[in-house]
């Protein structure tokens, strides 16, 4: 028998709550009433058909405050129905990967009609939040109690909700338990192990999951590097001829990491399900605007811009700010060596302890001045970004990416090559290299984590002391855990963390040949590191919304091209070493053309390299080839039957006609 949504219950009194959302404190009557009955309303009725009630009754809204707070759950029949909708990719008992679907349920591992743990909290709340997010507009034109925001059929009505500001936020809630357990197993003890990356698929999502995995597996890659850089460091310092080996080295190491990720990857991912996930139809991201029309796609009426318009913003305007953003980082980096140059003229003239010290300061600065204006260009790009107007939640972040990236880059690594190939100062390479290295990495582990969570720990004792003092007959604990989540920092996503490898990666890889202990010191950073951006994940920010993964995006790309750019500098700087030099002391084209010649072979066996390792293990390949096969047959079945169907109607027709 097939179950249907309209056989849930949508009026249980007490259930576990799993999302929160927030509404404006002077919201009217009648947008709660009607937000309420959409929440609830049956699927046919075009409601989301999920549990909501507030979070205070009438009594205790009369003592407390935030009266406006509001939790929503399904039962478990409506999530594993959504499950189905959403297209969750589970283990069957066949071991084989496959979409759930309701009517198959017995056939998966680890289902039991009186077990509730086969979703897990993550995936649940990632099915809340695509239901909520699918409550669409029907026949009304505006939101009850707000004429000025107007609605269209198909218009999503958590988006206009949250862009009209009568939505504050919506988030999933914290599972206290299920979180003492993954940090137990996870961070709070300071051992070397590996990290449990499918329990934090199994709380945060794949997003975060791949992030982590990612880390660790970079950290340990990073070890031989570290491990040859040391005796380089400590004894051949000034033979720059016998870092060739130490520089091809790296050049291979960089590809046949990258390359293994992948692989290691698909496994991760195909495991989780994701990897054979269908691509669901992309929306129009929130903050999208244009005149209303017709989607040519989907026939539903939406926003639509002109193309030719976000052209002429992006190259008129966006791409005019990024250059003079680019100059002005270029402008204080010939600041910095002023100030290098004063710092090394006074020393030279008084040659104290003091101004020894002194010749480290100009390159703090510059690196503290650099982490300044990294965080607010961001912003800017964040606001171009927007303002370019992305019809596609992935368009903006691909342009973010980029605009982010090209900036970064520059603002951190133009010093470093002004230095190899103007001044050819190596000596002042390796020091500005390692006080731009070390002091990035402190100031992100201070900025990205230890304040935040300072803060958070204040703003915590003060919830407590306020719920210690209430005497109203609440569950004080649901309460004092719903008022302290709202008021945690929202992550924005692994952005930031990505680009903070993808920065480290560049510095360990770019000028390898110069300064060969700069992995060792990524090593000690990225130990801190996990332990810094879990305690981030569970304590310092809300929980974010599960986000179904294949892989790391974009970013691949980007460690991939750092790869390429840094065989360039690599080679470039050993034709520049004194010793190689010597060796063509009358043709410097000879030099030249056995460095590019060099340069080139070197390229190509990074991508022979690239090509003979396969992105995806060979179990992978049939396994994946298995499903696309098998799901060709159903379609082919299908329509057999569909053909049989309609030539058996044919034949009744026939014979009705031939008996009259």
């Amino acid at each position: 028998m097939k179950v249907t949504l309209s056989a849930l219950d949508t009026f249980e009194s007490s259930f576990t709550p799993l999302v929160v959302i927030e509404l404006v404190q002077d919201v009217k009557e009648e947008t709660k009433e009607w937000l309420k009955n959409r929440i609830i309303a049956k699927k046919k009725d075009g409601g989301a058909q999920l549990l909501f009630r507030p979070l205070l009754n009438k009594y205790e809204k009369e003592t407390l405050e935030n009266q406006n707070l509001y939790l929503v759950g399904a039962s478990r029949l409506r999530l594993l129905l959504g499950a189905e909708a959403v297209g969750l990719v589970k283990e069957c008992n066949d071991n084989t990967m496959r979409a759930f679907t309701y009517g198959t349920r017995h056939n998966f591992k680890g289902f039991d009609d009186d077990n509730d743990d086969f979703l897990t909290m993550a995936e649940c709340q990632f099915i809340i939040k695509h239901e909520l997010e699918n409550l669409r507009a029907r026949d009304e034109k505006m939101i009850p109690g707000y004429p000025q925001a107007k609605l269209y059929p198909g218009k999503s009505l958590l988006r206009r909700l949250l862009t009209s500001g009568i939505i504050i936020q919506v988030f999933p809630l914290h599972d206290n338990e299920a979180l003492k357990k993954l940090e137990d197993s996870w961070y709070t003890r300071f051992t070397l192990k590996y990290q449990p990356v499918d329990s934090i698929r199994g709380y945060f999502g794949e997003t975060i999951a791949l992030y982590f995995g990612f880390l660790e597996y970079f950290t340990f890659a990073l070890i031989p590097m570290a491990v040859i850089g040391l005796p380089y460091y400590m004894f051949v310092w000034e033979d720059y001829d016998k870092y060739v080996i130490f520089a091809s080295f790296n050049l291979i190491w960089s590809t046949v990491i990258l390359e293994v990720w992948k692989r290691g990857c698909a496994n991760m991912t195909y495991r989780w399900g994701t990897l054979v996930m269908k691509r669901q139809f992309e929306e129009p991201r929130p903050g999208f605007h244009g005149v209303l029309g017709i989607n040519s796609v989907t026939g539903r009426e939406e926003p639509l811009y002109p193309s030719y318009k976000r052209q002429l913003r992006i190259y008129l305007v966006s791409l005019p700010f990024v250059c003079l953003c680019l100059y002005f980082s270029l402008y204080v980096m010939m600041i910095y060596f002023d100030m290098e140059a004063w710092a090394l003229e006074l020393h030279e003239d008084s040659g104290s302890e003091w101004t020894s010290v002194l010749l480290y300061v100009p390159s703090i600065i510059y690196a503290i001045v650099i982490e300044i204006m990294n965080r607010l260009y961001r912003y800017a790009a964040e606001f171009l970004t927007s303002w370019e107007n992305h019809r596609l939640e992935s368009a903006y972040q691909n342009h973010l990416v980029l605009k982010v990236l090209v900036f970064n880059f520059l603002n951190c690594f133009a010093s470093l090559f002004y230095i190899a190939f103007v001044l050819r100062d190596m000596k002042l390479l390796r020091q500005s290299l390692a006080t731009l290295l070390i002091t990035s990495q402190i100031l992100n582990q201070i900025v990205e984590s230890l304040l935040p969570y300072w803060l958070q720990r204040k703003h915590h004792v003060q919830v407590k002391r306020k719920v210690q003092a209430l005497k109203a007959d609440i569950d004080a604990t649901l309460y004092e855990q719903v008022v302290l989540e709202k008021e945690m920092g929202t992550y924005l996503g692994t952005f930031d963390d990505y680009l903070e490898l993808f920065l480290q990666f560049g510095y360990v890889s770019l000028f390898s040949c110069v300064y060969p202990l700069a992995a060792a010191f990524a090593v000690l950073n990225n130990f801190t590191e996990v332990n810094s951006d879990a305690l981030k994940m569970c304590r310092v920010f809300k929980r974010p919304f599960s986000e179904p993964s294949a892989s790391i995006g974009v970013w691949q790309l980007a460690f991939e091209t750092m790869s390429v750019i840094s065989v360039v500098t690599n080679c470039a700087l050993i034709g520049m070493s004194p010793q190689v030099n010597a060796l063509f002391p009358e043709s410097k084209v000879d030099l030249i053309l056995i460095v590019v010649a060099a340069e080139h072979a070197l390229l190509a066996l990074k991508f022979i390299l690239a090509f003979a390792i396969a992105d995806k293990p060979r179990h992978i390949q049939i396994k994946l080839a298995r499903l696309e096969f098998e799901s060709l047959e159903a379609l082919k079945q299908q329509q057999m039957k569909l053909v049989a169907e309609n030539l058996k109607e044919e034949l009744r027709e026939g014979e009705k006609e031939k008996a009259a």
